[in-house]
C-alpha cells in the first residue's frame, strides 16, 4: 500500500503543508478509497464541530488535577535505527509519527463532544454525579407535566420532555391491583395504544416509560394480567392528556 493511502487523516483535518497537500491530491483524483474515506472523515467532523460547547462543573477540573498526582507515567519507547551515512540520503522526517497525530487530534476532537454532551449535576459537596434517566427526564428544559388525582386509588404525574423522548410516571400512595392483575402503561395517539411497560408494584414510585414518548398525546394506566398485554382489555383508569400538559 503506498504511503499516500496513510494520509488522509491528516488531508481531511488540514494537516498538510503545501506540496504535500499537491501531492495527496493527484493521488487522491486517482484513488476511490481514499476520497470516500476523506469525505466520511470530513462529515464526521463537521457534525462534531456543531456540538455546542457547555462549561464544565468547577469540581470536575479539581478532580481531574487531584487524579494526575496518583497517575504513574510510563517511560517513552524510543526505536533506534542505525543512521544512514550515504551521501545525499534523505533526512528523516518522522512520517510514521503522522498517523498517531492525526487519531489524537480526532480522539481529542470526539472526546470533548462526548464530554459536552455528557448529563451530568452537582450536589451539595461539589461533586459530579450522572443523573439517572428519570431525573434527565424531570430536569429537561422543556419538561411537561400532568397531574391526576385519582380520589382513593392515589395520585400521579407524568412528565414528558419531547427532546429526550422519554417520559416518567411518579405516583403516591398508589393502591395495589387486584389479585392476579398489574397497572400497565400506554402511550395513546387518537385510537392507538402502545404499550409502556407494566407498573411495579409499589405505592409510590418513579418509573421511566418504554418506548418514544414525543409523539404521543395522552398516557394511560390500564388493569391487566399480571404479564401485561399487547392491547388493553380493560378501559383506562387513568388518562394524562399529554396536549394540556403544563
Amino acid at each position: 500500500m503506498s504511503d499516500m493511502h496513510k494520509l488522509t487523516g491528516a488531508y481531511a483535518l488540514d494537516a498538510l503543508d503545501d506540496l504535500e497537500r499537491a501531492r495527496f491530491e493527484q493521488h487522491l483524483a486517482e484513488c476511490e478509497d481514499c476520497r470516500a474515506e476523506v469525505v466520511e472523515l470530513r462529515e464526521t467532523a463537521a457534525l462534531l464541530a456543531e456540538t455546542v460547547a457547555t462549561p464544565p462543573p468547577a469540581a470536575l477540573r479539581e478532580s481531574v488535577l487531584a487524579g494526575i498526582s496518583q497517575v504513574r507515567p510510563l517511560a517513552p519507547e524510543v526505536r533506534r535505527t542505525a543512521p544512514d551515512h550515504r551521501a545525499g540520503a534523505p533526512a528523516a522526517r518522522g512520517r510514521g509519527w503522522m498517523p498517531f497525530l492525526v487519531a489524537a487530534a480526532l480522539a481529542i476532537i470526539v472526546g470533548v463532544g462526548a464530554m459536552v454532551t455528557q448529563p451530568w449535576a452537582t450536589d451539595d459537596s461539589g461533586d459530579v454525579t450522572k443523573l439517572t434517566a428519570a431525573e434527565q427526564v424531570l430536569q429537561a428544559p422543556d419538561a411537561e407535566e400532568v397531574f391526576l388525582d385519582l380520589g382513593e386509588a392515589g395520585r400521579a404525574t407524568v412528565v414528558r420532555s419531547k427532546s429526550a423522548d422519554k417520559a416518567v410516571i411518579t405516583t403516591e400512595d398508589m393502591v395495589s391491583a387486584p389479585d392476579g392483575k398489574a397497572y400497565e402503561l400506554w402511550f395513546i395517539d387518537g385510537d392507538t395504544f402502545t404499550s409502556a411497560g407494566v407498573m411495579p408494584d409499589v405505592a409510590d414510585q418513579t418509573v421511566v416509560l418504554d418506548g418514544s414518548a414525543a409523539q404521543a398525546a395522552a398516557v394511560g394506566i390500564t388493569v391487566e394480567p399480571d404479564e401485561g398485554s399487547k392491547q388493553p382489555t380493560s378501559d383506562p383508569i387513568a388518562v394524562f392528556d399529554l396536549t394540556e400538559a403544563t
